[in-house]
């Protein structure tokens, strides 16, 4: 194997977790919430094994899938983001980040101010397209920086571009970075908004400055064997630079295929780790079904002329890292399995069955590059290569 990208679709779980209830998501599943609507058209991983993995009991699978197909239950304790990435290129944490259902202490508040210059608004849990409503007019009288969070460990920052210019809001992110790393808070967000009060957007200028893993991922063990890590999306954002050895930022699950297709079009040696996160952020969040079963078959259509591109030492895997059912009440992340697709020329139909953990992913590709490494999970490695 020369080359295996790795795709994640952002939150696109397949059913609850047999933990589900402890965290309140019971019933939970995006992808059936997709295809309850009738606008879900997915042929392409359909064929690979979509519907033929273990639970799908609501739709039938294809008589003979074509790539390699299973599910993998979260072994951390959370359904973030970042831990199920981590937990993706085998690193399970045993401590949960924290969270903060009342808002962040007084005293990082206090402390927020003085390395920010600036005052607070909010400071409690918000949807993030609310809290623009609610509190952007007077940001923009005061100057005053929107801080709010969410059921997951983030420090989410809002403020309006002709307010506050990005270059200050990432600088206050990256202090405030600094600030929350004793606490492990899982990330700061800068979430930087247009427009005017009643019609203020969120802009595509995003950007978020995790926690450091703490110990080494899959990602830093391909680098140091002179692999290359290629980021596209927010996956430098998520491992904080770790390990990644070119990142390119995208604006839309649009522009992130096109990178791909860039890097299909390049000559590398190892790993390009995509993450495609309108899924969550526009739809999940959202609770838009409808557009979320769009963005999946639109993602289908692609991938159908990708994988037809692949050359005889490429491989493809594609995952989720956590749900976000459009169709509950709840705006937030849900506890779900996820599932692997994977194909190539070097890659056989298999069923790969319900696995313990996310980390069994990244423990098969370092097994796949013949990397030495000490990565939690276990390989299926032998189960799909040919």
């Amino acid at each position: 194997m020369k080359r295996l990208f790795l795709i994640v679709l952002d939150s696109c779980g397949i059913g609850e977790a047999p933990d589900a209830a402890k965290f309140g998501d019971e019933g939970s599943n995006t992808l059936r919430a997709c295809a309850d609507t009738g606008l879900l058209n997915i042929p392409n991983m359909e064929r690979l094994g979509m519907f033929n993995i273990d639970g799908m009991d609501w739709r039938a699978g294809c008589a003979a899938p074509s790539g390699a197909y299973g599910r993998l239950q979260e072994r951390a304790d959370g359904k973030d983001t970042t831990t199920g990435h981590w937990e993706i290129a085998g690193l399970t944490l045993t401590e949960p980040f924290p969270t903060f259902p009342n808002g962040f202490p007084d005293d990082i508040i206090a402390e927020f101010k003085k390395i920010s210059g600036r005052g607070v608004l909010c400071n409690k849990p918000y949807s993030g397209t609310e809290v623009i409503k609610d509190y952007g007019a007077e940001h923009m009288k005061t100057g005053d920086l929107i801080v709010y969070t969410s059921a997951d460990s983030v420090f989410q920052i809002a403020a309006h571009e002709d307010v506050v210019p990005l270059e200050e809001l990432y600088e206050i992110c990256e202090k405030t970075r600094r600030l929350l790393d004793p606490l492990k808070v899982g990330r700061v967000i800068a979430r930087p908004f247009i427009g005017e009060t009643g019609s203020f957007t969120r802009t595509k200028n995003r950007h978020d400055f995790s926690y450091k893993p703490p110990k080494n991922t899959l990602l830093d063990d391909m680098k140091a064997a002179g692999l290359d890590v290629i980021s596209v999306g927010k996956i430098a954002d998520i491992f904080a630079g770790k390990g990644i050895t070119e990142a390119v930022r995208t604006a839309s699950n649009a522009d992130g295929m096109r990178r791909t297709d860039e890097y299909l079009s390049a000559d590398f040696n190892g790993l390009c780790f995509v993450n495609l996160v309108d899924f969550d952020m526009l739809y999940g969040h959202r609770n838009d079904a409808d557009g979320y079963a769009r963005a999946l078959s639109e993602f289908d259509e692609w991938l159908g002329g990708f994988t037809a591109r692949l050359g005889e030492d490429d491989a493809v895997m594609i995952t989720a890292d956590h749900g976000c059912d459009p169709s509950t009440p709840s705006t937030d992340h849900s506890r779900e399995y996820i599932f692997l697709l994977a194909c190539g020329k070097g890659i056989k139909p298999a069923n790969i069955g319900t696995r313990g953990t996310f980390a069994d992913i990244g423990k098969t590709i370092a097994d796949i590059f013949g990397i030495e490494n000490e990565l939690d999970g276990t390989s299926f490695k032998d189960m799909i290569l040919r």
